[in-house]
């Protein structure tokens, strides 16, 4: 067991370093194209942060093993609307704003994706081909909504610390650093595949709950990470926007690549009933939170830490 748990937390610190530098050199890139500033939340943080979940969950399905999957993709999402959010917002010098209109629309496509799948789920019991598409479908929709009006992005991420490197060079660079990156998270996510089976026979409980409470946890590292950084520099939009990726490019992009792949059914329903639940809630309060006052007060990042906490303590404590 002793093994195992050091291959799972080193598989994991390996996936959250490599997204981590990830994200470094397309921000650099970015800052360097003077690209918009949301446009590097969403596009770069929220699809760097989510390649750990890409190659852990299609490797798993592949090898038949879709409940490890669709637990990751579900819990980390509900991380994501409480235990990160919340430790970002209590990390916070004051607050995070959420007054802009885009981000109050985006909070509501963000809520609708969370629970998107549960829906999806309750046709067939699991996710098939047609489910993938439909997920796929939204991403690509919320996406051309998203660039369909310039005016959203009016703020340029500057630094004035890049310095005037070489752009042929950043760029050969970069692609060098994302092969290697690729590969080195292609091994690493079969350690994750390989400890979490063992976690789930050795403790005889489901894969699905081992999804939902510890792989989806170690996948959820990099975004809280850099949405803590961002919170403590005061950069709202990379806050809000490296959340709400993190969401929608999971709970459609990935988990439709996931359904197209190897479609699924869920034999063992009982942990995703309690996080279905606690879903259901996280998305209520992270409206209301982002709806009143137009900001994400201490007050309630506090509320977000206790709906995970509470649903922690349930899904442990309690079977249906």
């Amino acid at each position: 067991m002793i093994i195992e748990i050091l291959i799972f937390f080193a598989a994991c610190l390996i996936l959250s370093w490599l997204s981590a530098e990830l994200i470094k050199t397309l921000t650099e890139i970015a800052k360097y194209l003077r690209w918009r500033e949301f446009i590097i939340a969403f596009f770069i943080l929220g699809f760097a942060s989510s390649l750990p979940n890409l190659f852990v969950d299609l490797n798993a399905a592949l090898r038949g093993l879709q409940q490890i999957s669709f637990g990751d993709i579900m819990g980390g999402n509900l991380v994501d609307l409480s235990l990160a959010m919340a430790i970002a917002v209590l990390m916070s010098k004051k607050f995070i704003s959420t007054e802009s209109k885009m981000v109050q629309s985006s909070a509501v496509m963000t809520s609708v994706v969370a629970v998107l799948p549960w829906i999806l789920v309750l046709r067939t019991g699991g996710l098939d081909r047609i489910d993938g598409v439909i997920l796929i479908f939204c991403f690509f929709a919320y996406a051309w909504w998203l660039f369909s009006e310039d005016s959203r992005f009016k703020k340029v991420y500057d630094d004035k610390s890049i310095k005037n490197i070489d752009k042929k060079s950043l760029f050969v660079l970069a692609l060098f650093k994302l092969i290697i990156i690729l590969i080195t998270l292609l091994a690493a996510s079969y350690a994750v595949i390989y400890a979490a089976q063992y976690f789930a026979q050795a403790l005889n409980v489901s894969l699905g709950l081992v999804g939902l409470l510890v792989v989806a946890l170690g996948n959820c590292f990099p975004e809280t990470y850099f949405a803590v950084i961002s919170a403590r520099k005061e950069e709202n939009w990379i806050v809000l926007g490296d959340m709400m990726a993190s969401v929608i490019v999971c709970g459609t992009l990935v988990l439709g690549i996931v359904a197209l792949a190897a479609p699924f059914k869920i034999k063992d329903f009982s942990p995703f009933f309690i996080a279905r639940i606690f879903m259901v809630i996280a998305c209520i309060f992270y409206l209301l939170f982002i709806a009143s006052g137009k900001k994400l007060t201490k007050k309630e990042g506090l509320a977000l830490l206790s709906v995970y906490i509470v649903f922690l303590l349930t899904e442990i404590f309690i079977k249906f």
